[in-house]
């Protein structure tokens, strides 16, 4: 008996070319989303071809996270609606092979995307995401391509704002002006000039302006003025020249980050680092945690530190309770007295106050540290039962619809797809400020669409006819009948 049959082939087929070829579709679609987000990271910055193709590899992988789900989804509505809509899966049914008969061959392939799914998100997404983040960072680092625009300043340069009027066809620049500020506004410098011409140094680290028949203003400071020997009051100075040559510090150098600035990252870990990252972190923040509350009720509970220059106990005896008897030491006090001492309270509880307020920032970020790496080890496992789950919203939803092709099932998944979106993103959100538990947040829309594809998956195996206008206006009826036998209803009418 074999053990694949050839209708188990026939959906295989039939599935997985749907798969790829909605998986790259996917790719695609969200890769050009995230390009449209770094945009001005890759513009205007004169980026080789090597380094474009190592971004563009990059962020592919970053992208299969999101693809796999909508590709699984719209692959299975695809698949069952067009096996509903050429009756063949009426063919089938008749055959006497149940639903769940004829799913089983691709919910097996798709356990076993799942299981890859996983395997990628905790061994190589890790690792590209670790580069890719180091090469956006050094993307944001490099400088952009000089190309001063005509007719407005040019502020790319740092120090310098630069006007030119137009330029010649050889690269010329005429009647530049140029603003000055690498000193600072209070030694701000002008300089006009007809001709101009920039370049690079050999290095590529300095820009080398040419500057023909002009003029520079330069405000002039007290120092300056004893410098020159002057004794009169020169608001500035004035240079006309023929030829001036100006360097300026510009590095046009694409430097790359190393990857071990990211190596500490929830990003860059798999399950095993995650899990030893949280252990390690959470320890010391229980140690700290402690040592504080200790250290705060030992030294600082009542201001136990000195009365008197004398430690106080712990516990009070019944003579010491007499001994310090708040309220008839503040009855022997004058009213000056008494009000300094209120000014000294207040004062040493906002001093206290403050000293709390910094240990619990010094607690917050050892916190946000074990959420971020929680959430990214809920979040390796959560996409792999993403991509199940959508398999059993996917096939028994185009079961139900009974359409195929791209039409209708693409409408549906994207609404899907975007429900599940918005969905996981609430959960991420609340995780991550802490205002629910990392596992509650990130396993949400999980929780959401179990039921969903439970009840879908139900509604297909028995042949209910839940999208078909007539049943519900027939169940409408069957229902307001049933509502008006009720006793209490004839009553209400009497």
């Amino acid at each position: 008996m074999k053990i694949i049959k050839k209708i188990d082939i026939y959906l295989l087929r039939n599935f997985l070319w749907l798969f790829i070829a909605t998986f790259f579709i996917a790719i695609f679609i969200l890769l050009m989303q995230f390009m449209w987000m770094h945009v001005t990271d890759l513009v205007g910055k004169g980026i080789g071809v090597s380094v474009l193709a190592e971004f563009f590899l990059y962020a592919t992988a970053s992208v299969v996270p999101l693809a796999l789900p909508l590709a699984i989804l719209l692959s299975s509505l695809i698949c069952f609606g067009n096996l509903a809509e050429q009756v063949e899966l009426t063919a089938m049914k008749a055959a006497g092979i149940s639903l769940f008969r004829i799913m089983r061959p691709l919910a097996i392939a798709v356990t076993f995307l799942c299981i890859g799914a996983f395997f990628f998100s905790n061994n190589v997404l890790p690792k590209s995401q670790t580069k890719l983040w180091a090469l956006i960072f050094s993307l944001r680092q490099k400088s952009p391509e000089l190309e001063i625009p005509v007719g407005e300043f040019y502020d790319e340069i740092s120090g310098f704002h630069i006007f030119v009027h137009s330029k010649t066809r050889d690269g010329a620049l005429l009647r530049i002006m140029i603003y000055d500020y690498s000193d600072g506004f209070e030694n701000a410098k002008v300089m006009v000039a007809d001709t101009g011409r920039l370049a690079s140094s050999a290095d590529r680290h300095y820009l080398i302006l040419n500057l023909i028949n002009g003029e520079t203003f330069e405000n002039l400071n007290k120092k300056q003025q004893r410098a020159t020997g002057t004794t009169k009051s020169i608001p500035y100075r004035r240079e006309t020249f023929s030829k001036k040559r100006i360097l300026i510090d510009f590095s046009t150098d694409f430097n790359r980050l190393d990857d071990s600035v990211l190596q500490d990252q929830h990003v860059s870990k798999d399950v095993v680092q995650l899990i030893q990252s949280i252990d390690s972190v959470r320890v010391v923040s229980r140690e700290r945690s402690r040592e504080q509350s200790d250290k705060l009720i030992s030294e600082r509970y009542f201001n136990r530190e000195s009365v008197n220059n004398v430690q106080l106990p712990e516990k009070l005896s019944d003579e010491q309770r007499t001994l310090y008897n708040w309220d008839s030491l503040w009855a022997s006090l004058n009213v000056n007295q008494q009000k300094q001492v209120l000014s000294i309270a207040h004062e040493r509880a906002c001093t206290y106050r403050d000293q709390i307020d910094y240990q619990a920032i010094i607690l917050d970020d050892s916190n946000r540290y074990i959420r971020k790496h929680e959430i990214e080890l809920y979040r390796k496992f959560t996409l792999a039962f993403a991509c199940l789950i959508f398999f059993f919203i996917g096939a028994p939803l185009g079961t139900i619809i009974r359409k195929g092709g791209l039409g209708a099932p693409v409408i549906i998944s994207v609404i899907l797809f975007i429900i599940y979106y918005i969905i996981d993103n609430t959960g991420y959100k609340m995780a991550r400020e802490a205002l629910w538990p990392c596992w509650a947040g990130m396993w949400l829309s999980s929780f959401v669409l179990l039921p969903v594809g439970i009840f879908l998956t139900y509604k297909a195996a028995t042949d209910s006819p839940l999208f078909n206008p007539e049943a519900w206006v027939i169940g409408w009826k069957r229902f307001v009948a049933k509502f008006k036998e009720l006793k209490w209803f004839h009553f209400m009418k009497l």
